[in-house]
Parts: structure tokens; C-alpha cells; sequence
């Protein structure tokens, strides 16, 4: 990884349907092999279905279960003298989103629902209503940064 110049950050077209940049990323990292339609119709059609099932909002559903996921600490490994230690570290505001829309994605994966629209829309009720696996990937992340606290002061 060169370390002489950050690489710039790429314009995200809004989606059609919401105008939401967040959406549209959402969607990026739900596609496989370029195929965007594919990826619209899982998104879309989550969306629709916690429409109907909470009547409310899919839109304010949606950024519930990502602010509900996203982290605020993390480890990071640092070597000091030989050893390596895990310290502590906030998390940067664009990595929180990727890390939170990474997590909901897979954690609906893995999920036992017959489509993928159905496991995005019940992961997505989970983590708005804080559970289900992707809250517990934040959960697990914020106590091992908890628990190596006192690490902290190795952070650069």
C-alpha cells in the first residue's frame, strides 16, 4: 500500500429511488460480479417489505439498524518491542458506515431466510430494534476494545 498520497474518494451516484447516497452504497456492497439490477431489486425489495410489515418509514428503519451497528472503537494491532498489542482506537466516520453496511450484509447472509429480501429485511428489523448478528459484531468490538483499554497509550 503506497504510503505517499491518500487515494481520492469516488463519487457515489444517489439512488433513484430514495436519493440517498447511503442506499447506494448499501447497494454497491450487496452486488456481485457487476450486477447492479440484481443488487437493486434485494435492496429495494427489503425496503418495501419492512414498509409493510412496520408500517413506518423504510428509509428511517434503514438508518436506525445502521446507527444501531455502526462502531464508535476498535482494536487495532500495534507492535511494541516485540510484542504485539491490541490498543484501542476511534473509529473514522466513513469507516464506521462501510463497517456497519459490511456487517448488516453479512450477517443477512448467513441468515436461514428462503431469499436474500427476506434475510436483508429481517436483518435489518433486527438491528433497527438492536439485536441480531450484526449488533452483536458491534456489541463484541466495543468490549474487546473495553477489555484492552489499558492499552490505550500506544495509540499514535
Amino acid at each position: 500500500m503506497s504510503r505517499r498520497h491518500a487515494a481520492e474518494k469516488r463519487e457515489i451516484t444517489i439512488d433513484p429511488k430514495f436519493q440517498s447516497a447511503v442506499v447506494s452504497k448499501f447497494m454497491n456492497a450487496v452486488m456481485y460480479d457487476g450486477k447492479k439490477s440484481v443488487a437493486e431489486g434485494i435492496v429495494y425489495g427489503a425496503l418495501e417489505t419492512i414498509e409493510a410489515k412496520t408500517k413506518a418509514n423504510p428509509l428511517a428503519v434503514f438508518q436506525q439498524a445502521l446507527d444501531n451497528v455502526m462502531p464508535s472503537i476498535e482494536v487495532r494491532s500495534r507492535r511494541v518491542g516485540g510484542a504485539t498489542y491490541q490498543v484501542p482506537v476511534e473509529v473514522r466516520t466513513t469507516r464506521r458506515q462501510a463497517l456497519g453496511i459490511r456487517w448488516i450484509i453479512s450477517a443477512a447472509r448467513e441468515r436461514n431466510e428462503r431469499t436474500m429480501t427476506e434475510r436483508l429485511s429481517a436483518e435489518l428489523l433486527d438491528a433497527s430494534n438492536n439485536r441480531g448478528n450484526a449488533v452483536k459484531k458491534r456489541e463484541d468490538t466495543h468490549k474487546m476494545a473495553e477489555a484492552n483499554r489499558a492499552f490505550s497509550h500506544y495509540r499514535w
